[in-house]
This record gives structure tokens, C-alpha cells and sequence, in this order.
């Protein structure tokens, strides 16, 4: 498309920059930082600790699923001028229902979870300091009141440093292993070992794989890319997170591969086997590479609460918003007014404190057995939700004709649509019936 001037079908004014530079990149690394989590990283270390390099094939595929998801979805808000939960509205009441209910109950879950990963490492780090519950909930008001009095501006500048440090720490760990570079190359070759099925379906769907993907339309609305003329820095700023994304993957395999692989450790599941990597660190390069491990493991932790507490309320508020107004075709164009608009809302500000105080009774109780079986369910859910309504909407008269898909991204989304399916299975017969 041509550098133009003029004004766009929703009477704002086009500003296409000159071209997709490096200095517009942002809303791409801070939905990056916030989908790789501490259990993802765990996941990852015990495929590269069971298969070796095997699975490096699937870690690729796996960059390229998520940079279409996002791409799809930043598109959906540019090209339309709609934001992601306005389309799934014109679909039909169900997708309204469906994530009210999954808003709220995975909200719940998800603080409990968030606030719990981020205060491991401190713990660790300050081993005679206050326990995990009291940093746990230290962690989800600072949080809290970041993202309370901060902007997008100021919250994707700290994102940034965060998936920096989480970037440098991995790949620094990774080197300090001796990767092994002739089965690394070995490993893109598509091969499934033995029972190793479920390790390349999650290793391509879990890492960075979550509701944040669904927020990235609003964080490009919230950068102040409103219209099709920013086409082009969305791709690059998509590309550009998630191959830093693949490059984090792939050297956590590296980890699992060379320094547990070999040795047959084995990890304790979830976030606590993070912990057990930092004293096999100790053991093997001493106490100031493990400790830096740990900074970087609370990066990756702290830059999820953040993100989450952030992006998902934002989605929240447009919920509200989209559910209180009757539909409209020449409501406002979504953009950086609106977003900050939402920001200052009651709906961001309600849904910002029940991802943090509700969930701080789940830091004493049990989660009840019936929660955990409902949070589960709506949660696998959600991916293939995400993937087969971006088809539905990219394919559909909502979007302009020179955006709707074509058969590389129907492909891709499709491919994505049927992997999260039986991910979605598989995660569901495995709950605690």
C-alpha cells in the first residue's frame, strides 16, 4: 500500500511511518514477556531433559503457530478498526457468555498462580527472609498498584527490561552449558521419539501460548497503531518477539538437554522445578550463577503478573464497555483514546483488584477440587477458541477484503485451530475427574 495522507474510513488521519523501524517495536515483546511464564520454562526443560535436542523441530513450529495467532489478531484491530471482543460479539451471544465466565474464574486461578511464581526466586534469593506467602502477596500489590498509576507507555517500557534480563540470563545459562551444535541442527529435523507425543504438542503450543495472545490488538491499539497504515510495523514488531521468543525456547532445551539430559535429573513439576535447575547451576558453575538465574527466573515470573494484571483487565473493561453499549456501526474506532480511556474505567480497576485480593486466599486454602476441574476445562479451551474465531472473522465481510486472510495465514490458523484441539482434549482427559 501506498505512503498516503489521507484519512481513513473511520475519519482519522493516516500516519504511516516511512517504514516498519526497529524504534517502533514494542507491543510485540510485552505480550512475548508476558506468555512465557515459569511453567513454560519448566516444560520446556523436561522435553529438553527426556528427549535431548530431539523436539528443537517442534520449538520452531511452535514460533511460527504464535506469530500467526498475533498477527491475526493485531490485523483484526487495525484492519477493522474493532477491537477483538467487538468481533467476537457480532458472532453471537455464546462467545459473550463463554468469556464472561471464563474471565472471572480464570482471573481467580490465575492471581493465586502468578503471585506464587513471582515470590519463589525472591525466596530462594533470601533464603532467611519472610516465606512465600508474604512476597507472594508483596509481589501481586506492586502489581497491583503499577499498573494502577502507570500508562501503556510506561508499563511496555518495564516489560522491555524485564524480557531483556529474562533474554540475556537464558542465553548466557545456555552458553555456560557448551550446547551441542551438531544436535541442535540434528534436532530440526522432524522426528517423534517413543512417548513423545504430548512433549511436542505442548512445546509447540504451550510456550507463550495463553488469553494474553487475545490482548495484543488492544496493547497496538494502546501504542497508537489505530488504522491499516501500520500494517507493516505490526508484522516486524510481531516477528521480532516471537523469534526472540523461538531463541528463549530453544535455549532452554539447550539447558534440559546438556546439563539434565545427561545427568538424568529430574525436576520437580511446576514452578518449584525452577528452583531445582538453580541448585544443579550451583553445583556446576557456582553460587553467582545461580543466583543470576534466579533474577532472570523472577523476570520471567514478575513480567506475567504484570502483563496479565495489565492486558487482561484491559480486555475485561472492554468486555464491560462492549456489553453495556447496543451495537453500532459508526461507534468509536479503537485506538489510544480509547484504550486510555479503559485504563481509567471502573471495569480495569474492578478486574485489577480481583486478580489480587480474591486470589490471596488461595495462598492458605486448597483450591477446591470443583474449581480446579472448571478452571482446567475453560482454560484448555481457550487457545482453539481463539484460533477458530480469528478464522471465522478474517474470512468474513467484518474485515475489508485486502485483509482477509489467505492461504498461508487460513493455513496457519487452521494448523493452530487443530493443534489446540487436541491439546484441548488431551488436558481435559487429564484432570482429576
Amino acid at each position: 500500500m501506498a505512503e498516503t495522507n489521507a484519512t481513513t474510513g473511520t475519519g482519522e488521519q493516516a500516519s504511516r511511518p516511512r517504514k516498519a523501524g526497529w524504534k517502533y517495536i514494542g507491543p510485540g515483546i510485552v505480550v512475548a514477556a508476558t506468555g512465557v511464564g515459569a511453567g513454560d520454562l519448566v516444560a520446556t526443560l523436561i522435553a529438553g531433559s527426556t528427549f535431548g535436542y530431539t523436539l528443537m523441530w517442534a520449538a520452531v513450529i511452535g514460533c511460527v503457530v504464535k506469530i500467526s495467532l498475533a498477527e491475526a489478531a493485531g490485523r483484526w484491530h487495525l484492519a477493522t478498526g474493532r477491537t477483538l471482543f467487538d468481533g467476537w460479539r457480532s458472532l453471537g451471544s455464546w462467545t459473550t457468555v463463554y468469556f464472561a465466565i471464563y474471565v472471572v474464574l480464570w482471573g481467580f486461578i490465575y492471581g493465586a498462580t502468578a503471585m506464587s511464581s513471582s515470590a519463589l526466586p525472591i525466596v530462594a534469593l533470601f533464603p532467611d527472609g519472610p516465606g512465600l506467602k508474604f512476597w507472594a502477596i508483596v509481589t501481586g500489590l506492586i502489581g497491583l498498584a503499577f499498573v494502577w498509576f502507570n500508562r501503556y507507555a510506561v508499563f511496555e517500557k518495564v516489560m522491555t527490561v524485564l524480557i531483556g534480563i529474562m533474554f540475556v540470563v537464558v542465553v548466557y545459562v545456555a552458553a555456560r552449558v557448551v550446547p551441542d551444535v551438531g544436535a541442535s541442527f540434528a534436532g530440526l529435523v522432524p522426528v517423534l521419539p517413543d512417548g513423545s507425543l504430548l512433549y511436542t504438542l505442548g512445546l509447540i503450543g504451550g510456550v507463550g501460548g495463553t488469553i494474553t495472545m487475545a490482548a495484543y490488538g488492544y496493547w497496538v491499539n494502546a501504542k497508537g497503531w489505530s488504522n491499516p497504515s501500520w500494517m507493516k510495523v505490526m508484522r516486524l514488531d510481531n516477528r521480532v518477539a516471537y523469534i526472540t521468543t523461538g531463541i528463549f525456547v530453544v535455549a532452554m532445551l539447550i539447558v534440559g538437554a546438556e546439563l539434565l539430559h545427561a545427568s538424568q535429573i529430574a525436576l520437580t513439576s511446576g514452578d518449584r522445578g525452577l528452583i531445582d535447575l538453580g541448585k544443579v547451576l550451583e553445583d556446576r558453575f557456582g553460587t553467582g550463577t545461580a543466583k543470576l538465574f534466579l533474577v532472570g527466573f523472577f523476570a520471567t515470573s514478575f513480567s506475567s503478573l504484570i502483563g496479565v494484571w495489565h492486558g487482561v483487565s484491559l480486555m475485561f473493561a472492554d468486555f464491560v464497555e462492549r456489553f453495556r453499549a447496543p451495537a453500532d456501526p459508526a461507534e468509536e474506532h479503537a485506538g489510544p483514546a480509547v484504550v486510555d480511556r479503559q485504563q481509567r474505567s471502573l471495569p480495569f480497576r474492578a478486574y485489577l483488584l480481583w486478580l489480587t485480593f480474591p486470589p490471596m486466599t488461595l495462598l492458605w486454602l486448597d483450591e477446591p477440587f470443583g474449581l480446579v476441574i472448571a478452571y482446567g476445562v475453560l482454560g484448555a479451551f481457550f487457545m482453539p477458541f481463539l484460533a477458530l474465531t480469528l478464522l471465522w472473522l478474517l474470512n468474513s465481510s467484518r474485515t475489508p477484503s485486502q485483509w482477509r486472510n489467505g492461504w498461508l495465514s487460513n493455513g496457519m490458523l487452521a494448523l493452530a485451530g487443530l493443534l489446540f484441539v487436541v491439546l484441548c482434549v488431551q488436558q481435559v482427559r487429564d484432570l482429576p475427574w
